[in-house]
């Protein structure tokens, strides 16, 4: 929305019935409670419904962001109005014939992740689903926002665009837009850059060792990869925001920005930085794919519950293939860097037992009950959709390459996605998409699909790697399989995941005991260590504590089994490969040895 038309909205509210304004005070920021206030003008009803969303698109999980809010009132003409709730997120006011209701509320916000509030005396970060009210049947109609800042030192970043008449005022278009629209107030950093002749902003809260003109820079090549394959840019302005903490990682998308949350010393190191790119790549990728681009089950959003799709495998899966190629096609790493990424991407894979159990179509659909919510069993229960979508993508990608001798790619699926769903905003079928990549893959990909995306059958890595002149090799590890990981914490060595069928899972051992030794002797951090003084089919005693209580249990080690792959290209690739690689990742194979 440019800054003229959010002005002609702004008076046109006056001729709209009801009128909806918002403001966000912050007046004690140490007690990291909001202050809400709404406006209603001439609500037509009797009774006003109000219900606060329970999940935030692009974030797959229930969050009932209804559990922060209280001090919840309602007045009209100066005096209180009943009100009731009629389940967890329905407040309902009994208005009467009043003109003008006013609605007051506090959130409390001291969770600084990228879908939820945070406020401290340094800053105050929101998300619309996670802080207003909606109005049932009122979706589509404009919201003015204003920000009183707890001081005038605190500047205001959002993608939304100003009221000019009005202080610190902005407008979204309708509550999809206002839920899509962050907002970052206090002392945070701010940079405006241009790219493709469209203003960009970085606003960055938190302090780190980056370097900004070389992240801006590298920002812009992003950008314009992503823009190139598109043919433009599809908004007016867009805004990056980034929050820095100590550990953290993650990103959350919108039409027109993104948050972005990063560990604050991880710019300095390559091996670092890069991954943050990654993440940029990804979360910049998502305004056509997903945002612009979604399947119909996120056409129209119930922010009341769940809505399922079983294609978020394309919405997130292609996203994190994307996510890999686009910082090389930026010229950010070179090809032996992008292979040695997607290498540990299918390690992750290969290491992941439940990819034999749980569908990529199911893993999907079951998002809101499974990814977010990992247990002891996880690993072997179930496979990301971002990640077994990235592999499958790549076979995808492969395939194609492979029928059309470069000529076509992934890159042609997702500019058709555009013209078709994407620029209309029309949401897509699970049959409309298979269809499209068929039709770009210019054959029937009916097994392919019903084998890796309904089925369970292993991915064919091979298959589709050696008409590139690569390979994917294993290394086996050098200690017997046990099959448990573990992590150390308060200086304890606790078992965090036991694999089905493994010799620790057959031998009676939970993920939550704390290891303690192996044949009566500490084990520490030096399990894997440990392991290499035995043979296969060796018997060791393993004593634990389970549940506090000292326990022993006799386990037979299995052969060792690969832990890490790593593509390389095959011996004596003929030219056919060598064209087909130069095709695909735009440089030599030889480069690579």
């Amino acid at each position: 929305m440019t800054q003229a038309t959010a002005s002609n909205l702004h008076n046109q509210i006056l001729d709209i019935s009801p009128q909806i304004h918002y403001l966000v005070g912050m007046s004690q920021p140490e007690t990291h409670l909001f202050e809400i206030t709404l406006k209603i003008v001439n609500y037509p009803n009797s009774i006003l419904d109000l219900k606060m969303p329970v999940w935030t698109p692009g974030s797959y999980l229930v969050r009932e962001y209804e559990k922060n809010l209280q001090d919840f009132a309602a007045f009209g003409d100066n005096e209180s109005l009943s009100w009731r709730k009629i389940s967890k997120n329905h407040w309902q006011v009994e208005k009467g014939d009043v003109s003008e209701v006013t609605i007051t509320y506090r959130i409390f916000a001291n969770e600084l992740t990228v879908r939820t509030n945070h406020l401290d005396p340094t800053h105050g970060y929101f998300n619309g689903a996670a802080l207003f009210f909606r109005i049932p049947n009122y979706d589509h109609l404009p919201i003015q926002v204003t920000i009183i800042p707890p001081n005038e030192k605190w500047q205001i970043t959002t993608s939304l665009s100003t009221i000019t008449e009005a202080t610190n005022s902005f407008l979204a278009a309708d509550f999809d837009t206002l839920v899509d629209s962050p907002f970052e107030i206090g002392d945070h950093q701010l940079y405006k850059f241009a790219v493709l002749g469209k203003p960009h902003e970085l606003a960055i809260w938190g302090r780190g060792n980056f370097q900004v003109q070389e992240m801006i820079a590298d920002f812009e090549k992003i950008i314009e990869v992503e823009a190139k394959m598109f043919g433009g840019l599809p908004y007016d302005r867009y805004v990056f925001f980034l929050h820095l903490l100590q550990q953290a990682f993650g990103g959350l998308e919108h039409k027109n920005s993104c948050s972005l949350i990063y560990q604050r010393f991880g710019f300095r190191n390559q091996d670092k930085y890069e991954p943050f790119l990654q993440l940029v790549a990804h979360e910049f990728f998502h305004l056509w794919n997903v945002k612009r681009i979604r399947p119909q089950g996120l056409e129209v959003f119930d922010y009341d519950q769940e809505n399922y799709t079983p294609s978020l495998w394309f919405c997130e899966g292609v996203t994190s293939y994307y996510d890999l190629v686009i910082p090389l096609r930026a010229g950010i790493y070179n090809t032996k860097a992008y292979l040695n990424y997607l290498s540990k991407e299918i390690t992750r894979y290969l290491n992941t037992p439940g990819r034999k159990v749980q569908p990529l179509s199911e893993s999907s659909f079951d998002a809101w009950i499974k990814l977010y919510r990992p247990d002891a069993n996880s690993g072997n229960s179930q496979i990301s959709y971002y990640l077994k979508g990235e592999m499958v993508s790549l076979l995808l990608d492969l395939l194609i390459r492979v029928h059309h001798e470069n000529q076509r790619s992934l890159d042609d699926v997702m500019r058709q996605m555009w013209e078709e769903f994407g620029k209309a905003e029309i949401g897509y079928t699970p049959e409309q998409l298979e269809g499209v990549i068929a039709s770009v893959a210019g054959m029937d990909l009916g097994d392919f699909f019903q084998r890796y995306l309904y089925g369970l059958d292993d991915l064919p890595f091979n298959q589709y790697l050696q008409p590139f002149g690569l390979q994917l090799v294993e290394d086996k590890r050098e200690e017997p399989y046990l099959g448990v990981r573990t992590n150390t914490e308060n200086g304890r060595e606790i078992i965090k995941f036991v694999e089905l069928g493994s010799p620790a899972q057959k031998a009676g051992i939970d993920a939550g005991n704390e290891l303690l030794a192996i044949d009566g002797i500490k084990v520490g951090n030096q399990l894997n260590e440990r392991l290499k003084d035995y043979q296969p089919n060796d018997s060791i005693q393993i004593t634990v504590f389970h549940q506090d209580e000292l326990r022993t249990y006799c386990v037979t080690l299995a052969a060792p089994i690969p832990n890490h792959y790593q593509l390389v290209p095959v011996q004596n690739p003929d030219l056919s490969q060598q064209e087909k690689f130069a095709g695909w990742l735009g440089t030599s194979l030889t480069s690579i040895r």
